[in-house]
């Protein structure tokens, strides 16, 4: 951590989406963009207290506080940054049948369908929280996982690949709380299938599990 270390809020030209409304975006971009400010702040106040090189008992309790608060700020900046990346104004439907990703649900799932039905059951899952697909370094294997409060959850060493925001603030202003699947599809016409494949990784094949 270091004082010269500062992140910019970026920026993404997502108007004219499906089904999600650009007033939903305008107010999700504000909530991005406190994310980046809070990590910021947060860094900040703790490399104030470990300028001497150390952290004694009685600043232990704010310097833990801030700490911990630092993974909810910076993974809800991370997070935020890989949805909006995966959504683009005409993009959606599913991937076409050649494509890596679909390569890789049907190696690890055994289908599309089975992992499409899987992601978007862990998007309906009850709470607030992020539906991702992961992809295993060490394999190249898929997985889906729910993640909640933003670092709860995320398994460590993962690559996210496809990213679902399913807090209510994602949809709450197009839809009724209980219309989370009709967000979940407006998602879905939405996603940027070729921002996806970038994330795959490109130089190893999915192996079986035990490979």
């Amino acid at each position: 951590m270091s004082t010269t270390t500062s992140y910019k809020a970026r920026e993404f030209n997502l108007s004219g989406l499906n089904g999600i409304s650009d007033e939903t975006l305008e107010m999700h971009f504000k909530l991005y963009e406190g994310y980046v400010k809070e990590t910021n702040n947060l860094t900040d106040r703790i490399t104030s207290f470990i300028q001497d090189g150390n952290v004694d008992q009685e600043e232990m309790p704010a310097y833990s506080e801030l700490t911990r608060r630092l993974g909810f700020e910076y993974n809800g900046m991370v997070l935020h940054e890989y949805y909006f990346e995966n959504l683009k104004s005409g993009g959606g439907g599913d991937p076409d049948r050649t494509a890596r990703f679909i390569k890789a649900a049907e190696s690890s799932f055994g289908s599309y369908e089975i992992w499409k039905a899987d992601f978007v059951g862990i998007g309906k899952m009850r709470g607030v929280g992020w539906a991702i697909c992961n992809q295993n370094p060490s394999n190249g294997r898929l997985s889906n996982h729910w993640i909640t409060l933003h670092e709860t959850g995320n398994v460590a060493g993962f690559d996210p690949v496809l990213v679902m925001d399913v807090w209510e603030h994602a949809y709450l202003l197009d839809y009724k709380p209980a219309e989370r699947p009709k967000y979940i599809e407006a998602f879905f016409s939405n996603i940027d299938w070729a921002a996806v494949e970038k994330r795959l990784q490109k130089d190893r094949g999915v192996r079986s599990a035990g490979a």
